[in-house]
């Protein structure tokens, strides 16, 4: 199954300068982890040391955000994933 990862322009620094990324996966979770294979240094602005997703980072597929099923959301071939990066202050 493949599935279209786009990658951030301030993460592609990680990814050796790739833009969109081809990742093998059933569900949000399994994507990431062969994301992570491919260019590990994504992994520590992806995950916090605890390995849960980073509060400041969503993940939408093909649109729709992976919420309430977080990770365990499944995805299907021709899915894309996009990573949000949440802005938060006062």
């Amino acid at each position: 199954m493949s599935i279209k990862v786009d990658i951030p322009y301030f993460f592609q620094y990680l990814a050796d300068g790739v833009e969109v990324a081809e990742v093998n996966g059933s569900t949000v979770g399994e994507c990431l982890e062969d994301l992570i294979k491919q260019f590990p240094n994504i992994k520590q602005l992806l995950f916090t040391k605890s390995g849960k997703l980073d509060m400041f980072r969503d993940i939408y597929v093909s649109g729709e955000s992976i919420y309430p099923e977080g990770l365990a959301k499944p995805v299907k071939d021709g899915d894309e994933l996009y990573i949000a990066i949440l802005v938060a202050g006062g």
